[in-house]
């Protein structure tokens, strides 16, 4: 991450499931669209209590609009930097985007990113959930109908490389 770069869209509570054969688990995190570059952090310093209420915030952000270009308070580059110190989360350039695109399903909207990491290429898909079940496993229980496209629009506009 640049010293320059300043945090643009910050979506807590967020699903990421590899779009592999037998992908089983997927992973919560929160997924962080900067000046030049996409983050998805699931290993965080912040507090237990400030991700209960940013959820709670976010799910009642969600409820009156779709739109995704959204903050977080309490949440700033500073702690963005020491998350990003761990390097089991990824920070993602706009130009290793390979393809990016969302869908509305009948259970949420939907973000797919394909991106190049070295040398291979993986899928993602990420959604925003709502509920969640602890037990075996946290597993996401109900989702939000959020509407990706501005996220989309914005990281394609940035890109240097397009296909």
């Amino acid at each position: 991450m640049d010293v320059d770069e300043k945090i643009q869209v910050h979506i807590v509570s967020v699903w990421r499931e590899s779009k592999k054969l037998f992908s089983i688990h997927g992973k919560e995190g929160m997924l962080i669209l900067t000046d030049k570059h996409l983050m998805f952090v699931h290993k965080t310093e912040v507090k237990m209590r400030w991700w209960n209420a940013a959820t709670q915030r976010q799910v009642l952000t969600f409820l009156k609009s779709k739109d995704v270009m959204i903050q977080q308070d309490g949440y700033d580059e500073k702690l963005l930097r020491t998350d990003l110190e761990n390097k089991k989360n990824m920070e993602i350039r706009f130009d290793d985007i390979l393809d990016i695109s969302h869908e509305d399903k009948t259970w949420a909207g939907v973000l797919n990113l394909e991106i190049n990491q070295g040398e291979k290429n993986h899928k993602y898909q990420f959604s925003v959930v709502q509920d969640w079940v602890k037990y075996p496993f946290k597993d996401p229980q109900k989702y939000m109908k959020v509407d990706w496209s501005s996220l989309v629009q914005y990281i394609k506009e940035r890109q240097k490389i397009t296909n």
